[in-house]
């Protein structure tokens, strides 16, 4: 396998890539993610998260105020990278921008949804009173 390059994103034109049906599996099935933003600085900051994808997108689910959700304020560009947990050889990067940000209602059931994928929960065990709950939606720019 190594030195071989696996492409799994498919492109009607190579500006905008789609997500291919391995991708989606990937990040449809209960894998984490490393999602990396960039720091006043330009330095990287990378964080493990939950995923979950439309189908055309990355949508990953904070919270408001985090270092990741500051990051891009200032920065959309972000990568993305899996492993299938069942087996880390099948793995894919994904370079994009937070193309839009999602809040209210729609947050707080997309991370109950997400609680019931990783967790087996219906409802989000980590809650806070004071938490507002966003969704990162990411378009796809290259996908390897």
């Amino acid at each position: 396998m190594a030195g071989k390059l696996y492409r799994f994103g498919t492109s009607a034109s190579p500006r905008m890539p789609r997500l291919g049906e391995k991708a989606r599996k990937l990040l449809e099935a209960k894998n984490f993610v490393f999602i990396a933003t960039l720091n006043k600085d330009g330095s990287p900051h990378l964080t493990p998260v939950w995923v979950d994808t439309d189908g055309e997108n990355v949508l990953i689910n904070t919270a408001v105020g985090r270092k990741k959700t500051r990051n891009i304020a200032r920065d959309e560009r972000v990568a993305v990278g899996v492993f299938d947990y069942a087996n880390p050889y099948e793995h894919l990067t994904i370079q994009g921008k937070v193309s839009k940000l999602v809040k209210g209602k729609e947050a707080e059931a997309h991370i109950d949804r997400l609680a019931k994928k990783y967790l087996g929960k219906n409802t989000y065990p980590w809650r806070s009173p004071s938490e507002k709950r966003v969704i990162l939606v990411i378009k796809p720019l290259k996908v390897y």
